[in-house]
């Protein structure tokens, strides 16, 4: 075909390849994470996460304002209460620290979505997804305590709900409690695909979950798997999921790509937080030129088949889009 086919001829100018780039990112694609503790006046930088905070509620307000100011349409929310428990009782208390959140949040803008992720790690005091028996997780105990804790969350105000426990039959039994309370229209957002990945690391610190013993390898996925994947996210769908999850996103784009071509309904990839640490160290040395290699990842994982992305990234990636369409 060469010389009569040229497929340089579309790439001579930045305005040329805009027009013709197959994948392009929008704010509406991004969700940011936020990380809600106790207390008062606080404003905590979390050390591996440059950029990335632990507010206060009181001090919400400034936050989330700059976030709508800038085109953020959606937040997940995670909580660090001022009491841990074995069973995470701050996760469904009419006044826990997301409850509280998501009221203050709602007051400041009716707009803005709030997805609250719906596990236990972060309330129980041994740092596991559910309720323990004999040192195990126990699957069909900890359901009914996930099912109080999303009731709680949209009773308070949230959207969405986003169970992230990797308990078998999670969506189903959320769907029904919020379907008995009439809260029908309320969408489940959930963790189908979620790894037993060393790319958590930096989470556990912001979110003050580390297991106090053992892994959770017994009930989030091994990374080795696909197939096991996308039987995760059919039973997901089945049960009443809205959206899926697939997490991390860079060391499973395949995952997402083979989910794109087998389902339908959205697709959300968590942009985990030792993706965005790693990304964040290698700019600061100077090895990389940072805000390029964020569009760049970020764009592989929209390319890769992802409706919607979760990531630390949002503010900035949204500013950057901003300042490119201004």
């Amino acid at each position: 075909m060469f010389p009569n086919k040229r497929l340089r001829r579309l790439r001579g100018s930045s305005s040329l390849r805009g027009m013709v780039r197959e994948t392009q990112l929008s704010p509406d694609d991004f969700i940011f994470p936020m990380f809600i503790t106790h207390g008062k006046n606080i404003k905590r930088e979390i050390s591996p996460m440059p950029g990335i905070f632990q507010f206060s509620v009181d001090l919400l307000e400034k936050e989330i304002t700059e976030l709508l100011e800038i085109g953020i349409n959606g937040v997940l929310l995670f909580g660090i209460p001022s009491i841990k428990d074995e069973l995470g009782t701050d996760a469904y208390s009419d006044n826990g620290i997301i409850q509280q959140a998501i009221k203050k949040i709602k007051s400041i803008s009716q707009e803005l979505i709030i997805i609250s992720d719906i596990c236990l790690c972060e309330y129980t005091d041994h740092g596991h997804c559910g309720v323990l028996e004999n040192s195990m997780v126990d699957n069909d105990k900890t359901l009914n305590l996930l099912s109080e804790m999303a009731l709680s969350h949209v009773a308070a105000g949230s959207d969405m709900v986003a169970p992230s426990a990797m308990m078998d039959g999670q969506v189903k039994s959320i769907r029904s409690a919020l379907d008995e309370a009439k809260m029908i229209y309320t969408p489940i957002m959930s963790y189908s695909a979620k790894y037993a990945s060393s790319f958590y690391g930096p989470f556990r610190i912001a979110a003050e979950s580390e297991p106090q013993f053992g892994d959770r390898k017994d009930y989030q996925m091994d990374p080795g798997n696909i197939r096991e994947a996308m039987l995760e996210i059919s039973q997901d769908i089945e049960e009443g999921a809205d959206i899926v999850i697939i997490k991390p996103a860079l060391a499973f784009l395949d995952v997402i790509a083979k989910a794109r071509n087998s389902f339908d309904l959205p697709i959300a990839a968590f942009n985990v937080s030792g993706e965005y640490s790693m990304l964040k160290a290698a700019s600061q040395n100077n090895w990389i030129n940072g805000p390029n290699v964020t569009m760049e990842l970020l764009t592989g994982i929209k390319r890769s088949g992802a409706d919607l992305i979760i990531s630390y990234h949002s503010k900035e990636i949204i500013k950057l889009l901003n300042k490119k369409y201004s």
